[in-house]
């Protein structure tokens, strides 16, 4: 089995490139996108295992990716982060997300938060 593909969807380019090598390095493969609009109309969407989004973006923000997946019936698990995560958070959760990870977050956590998100989607590596 091919390992999953995470979407990383960040306007911040040194956010996605970092956070693609350790995902790389854990064994995953990586989409990159610099805004959720991008990820809809590239149409990540279709080979993604799960989405890593910036919370605070212009135009189509991490909630509001979120709200569009809910209203598409996809069920692709998502995991914010966020420099405002407590802010966020309980949002982010009623919306289904798999977890909220506050800027600057440890590689540990976001790892787990993704193995979990796999795990619950079905979609493990």
């Amino acid at each position: 089995m091919a390992a999953p593909i995470i979407s990383i969807v960040d306007d911040d380019e040194g956010v996605r490139e970092s956070i693609s090598n350790l995902l790389r390095s854990a064994g995953f493969r990586t989409l990159l996108f610099g805004s959720a609009q991008a990820l809809v109309t590239a149409g990540g969407m279709d080979s993604t295992d799960c989405v890593i989004v910036d919370f605070h973006m212009r135009g189509l923000t991490g909630l509001g990716l979120q709200r569009l997946l809910r209203d598409m019936n996809r069920s692709i698990p998502i995991i914010i982060i966020s420099a405002y995560h407590e802010e966020v958070r309980a949002a982010a959760l009623d919306l289904g997300a798999v977890a909220v990870l506050g800027k600057p977050f440890n590689d540990d956590a976001l790892l787990a938060a993704i193995r979990e998100a796999l795990e619950s989607s079905g979609r493990e590596k």
